[in-house]
């Protein structure tokens, strides 16, 4: 599992949570508070070093007043067919 991490389709996850903060118009620190968590948590995944889980994941795209259906729908993600 932690090989997802490099993988395009990760990133390209990583990188809608971030495009939808900045429209947002949301620092990191702005979001890591509403998260109620330290701005590193924010940093971090946005720069790949922490992987965050799918409840994780889900809590950002509810922090941002998004959602998964949003998310899929934005995005055109292709699945890795292995790990």
């Amino acid at each position: 599992m932690a090989g997802t991490l490099h993988t395009e389709a990760y990133r390209a996850a990583v990188r809608f949570l971030a495009e939808l903060r900045a429209r947002e118009g949301l620092s990191q620190a702005d979001l890591a508070a509403r998260l109620s968590k330290p701005p590193s948590f924010v940093g971090k995944y946005e720069t790949y070093e922490r992987r965050l889980d799918i409840i994780e994941f889900l809590v950002v795209l509810k922090a941002l007043n998004s959602s998964f259906s949003e998310f899929e729908q934005a995005t055109e993600i292709e699945l890795p067919e292995v790990l």
